[in-house]
């Protein structure tokens, strides 16, 4: 009897909408996972407010400019976790419910990852595509 396994991209992509739904900015339930060459999960991030202040399900958006900017990013915690810790992403490839931000893109870019697999093509930004072409990182929509 063959068991049909789940391809790596269904199988990482549904642990990241598990880690969307700890988001606590309602605006958008974000979750991002980086990987290593090896299929290992090095860090995981949602959207949300610094740790110990008061979150957006709390106590409401802070708001400007048609954003909330009191909340951190998935792809930014996922990221500021491991630099904290001194986990190196360098080869990683992240797998984020909605497509990054323009800064969540240069972050990830520059913090060494590979790839990017998405769900979502939430405000998909023409430079953020640019940049990600220009730096060789491969970027796929997960269906």
């Amino acid at each position: 009897m063959t068991i049909e396994r789940k391809s790596w991209d269904e199988y990482f992509m549904e642990i990241t909408e598990m880690v969307a739904t700890r988001s606590t900015c309602d605006r958008a339930f974000v979750g991002c996972v980086l990987v290593n060459e090896d299929h290992r999960i090095v860090s995981t991030g949602y959207n949300g407010s610094l740790a110990g202040n008061p979150q957006c399900d709390e106590i409401g958006h802070t708001m400007r400019d048609g954003h909330c900017i009191a909340t951190i990013h998935a792809e930014m915690n996922a990221l500021l976790y491991c630099a904290k810790e001194g986990i190196s992403v360098k080869g990683c490839t992240a797998y984020v419910t909605h497509f990054p931000c323009l800064n969540c893109t240069k972050a990830l870019i520059q913090s060494g990852i590979v790839g990017i697999c998405y769900k979502s093509s939430y405000r998909v930004d023409e430079y953020a595509l640019e940049l990600l072409k220009r730096n060789n990182i491969t970027l796929k929509k997960f269906d």
